[in-house]
């Protein structure tokens, strides 16, 4: 009969290597780092039946994280507090903050992937400028709820669980800054915010690359325009964002705001036109002073779908203004902002246009 002592002894052993082994696999799992910016993702309603009604960014990324515990069994996963603020609040400067630690991180060979809980009011202004800024073939993935965690059938948890398993997985690598919501994976070009009450809020005109099911993902189509590894644009040189700024084009339109922002010092204005980015007549003269002045005008359309037809409404190889092509007038802004990093020609702001 053994002893007492050695099936003590025994029994410590076999817990010891049990924890090692388990540690072992820990460590064997990818790592991803959780940067939390705030959002509805952490926020707090006053009870479970309040879905639409609730405080943004109140929950910190630890207790964020700790209410999930299965993220464990796909990825090793820590987390940073970047920002606690709700979306519609973000600067050029949390854009620029955002995507350096963002390029920090990518750097460091114990990171395999990063995801940012992110409100959803900007979110895809903030993937946009990181698709076009940081320079890594590591999976980027935000992530965000159209639900706080206190309502019922909160989307957060599983949105969360669904972008760090993407972040964790290496078919995500080199397709650029990416969207998990609703199951659905889209580029951060593309995607853009089309209902403000539904959990299915997210769309993309072109359709999402894939979808992410209990943990796996599967996709239908890659993104071909210039992103992350394949931009001339690098975070690391970029240390401020020139004025750009969105006029909005309606009946009865007058030129208060193309004057206004004239006087601000925009470097560049967005026009979001009607249609086919279509100019009231009224406001062609004064966006035409505007270009004669230096400033940069880029024809758009407020119009969810499609995309703005060069020299079609408005002949703008004359009058030397750009087209923003099938991005909407907050992604047109965010391009134009990091093109005037480099370069301030009309034509090449309108190639880069084509290409991003």
């Amino acid at each position: 009969m053994l002893s007492a002592s050695f099936t003590r002894r025994g029994l410590a052993a076999l817990l010891l290597s049990a924890a090692s082994a388990a540690a072992l696999a820990q460590a064997a799992k990818p790592h991803v780092v959780v940067l939390a910016t705030g959002g509805t993702i952490a926020g707090a309603g006053a009870s479970a039946a309040n879905s639409a009604t609730y405080a943004a960014a109140k929950v910190p990324v630890d207790k964020l994280l700790a209410g999930l515990p299965e993220l464990s069994n796909v990825a090793k996963v820590s987390g940073e507090q970047v920002f606690q603020i709700a979306s519609e609040s973000f600067t050029n400067d949390h854009l620029l903050k955002l995507g350096q630690r963002v390029s920090a991180l990518a750097k460091q060979a114990d990171v395999d992937g990063i995801v940012i809980t992110h409100g959803t009011d900007t979110m895809e202004e903030t993937a946009y400028f990181l698709n076009l800024t940081v320079r890594t073939a590591k999976p980027i993935v935000l992530v965000g709820s159209m639900r706080p965690g206190t309502a019922l059938s909160a989307d957060g948890a599983l949105n969360l669980y669904s972008a760090v398993s993407v972040a964790a997985s290496k078919d995500a690598g080199g397709k650029g800054v990416l969207v998990s919501m609703n199951d659905e994976i889209h580029t951060g070009r593309d995607v853009h915010k089309h209902v403000n009450i539904k959990t299915e809020a997210f769309k993309s005109q072109w359709g999402p690359l894939g979808m992410v099911v209990e943990g796996k993902n599967y996709w239908f189509r890659a993104p071909v325009k210039r992103h992350t590894l394949q931009s001339e644009f690098n975070i690391d040189d970029i240390k401020a964002l020139p004025a750009v700024d969105i006029v909005y084009g309606y009946g009865n339109m007058n030129t208060t705001g193309i004057e206004a922002y004239h006087r601000a010092g925009v470097k560049a204005l967005v026009h979001a036109g009607t249609g086919n980015g279509s100019v009231a007549a009224q406001a062609v003269e004064s966006l035409k002073a505007l270009r004669a002045k230096g400033v940069h005008v880029i024809r758009s359309s407020r119009v969810p779908d499609g995309f703005v037809i060069r020299n079609a409404e408005q002949p703008d190889d004359q009058y030397d203004w750009v087209v923003a092509h099938d991005l909407r007038p907050q992604k047109a802004r965010i391009l134009a902002m990091v093109a005037l990093t480099k370069t301030n020609d009309s034509k090449e702001l309108q190639r880069i246009f084509w290409e991003y």
